[in-house]
């Protein structure tokens, strides 16, 4: 029998969700205004930095398994960020404070700065309707 390769690793999607986050950050801040837009990315950048979070837990749940423990915890502290800021971005937009938008923008910046963009490959539709998806997702 022949070995099974998984060429979607956890490392790969997490790779792929901080690029769709850096790219919506560079969309958003060049919004002058909220609108559904603004919403939607805002929303996508929740399910992004959910997935990152999802990729680390995989990540982390492998090494414990072979008992690389230090690993799993450096990595768990580097990534931390992720499911924090997924919770506080989905609060503003739940609680419609759009004032806080650029802060919470900064803050995130950081863990960003080392994807560079040159050309942007995420195409807008990809978070239409992510607001009204994300809104669903807990009313259900």
């Amino acid at each position: 029998m022949a070995r099974v390769i998984n060429t979607n690793s956890p490392g790969k999607r997490r790779k792929a969700h901080m690029r769709t986050s850096a790219e919506i950050l560079r969309h958003l801040s060049q919004q002058r205004e909220v609108n559904q837009q603004t919403r939607d990315m805002v929303a996508m950048l929740v399910y992004c930095l959910r997935g990152v979070d999802e990729t680390v837990e995989e990540s982390i749940r492998a090494w414990e398994k072979r008992g690389y423990w230090k690993k799993a915890d450096d990595f768990q502290q580097k990534w931390w960020w992720a499911s924090l800021m997924a919770d506080a971005i989905e609060e503003l937009l739940r609680d419609e404070k759009w004032d806080r938008l650029p802060a919470t923008m900064i803050k995130l910046y950081p863990h960003f700065a080392d994807i560079q963009i040159n050309k942007l490959t995420r195409d807008p539709a990809d978070w239409e309707g992510a607001c009204s998806r994300l809104i669903g997702d807990s009313s259900a």
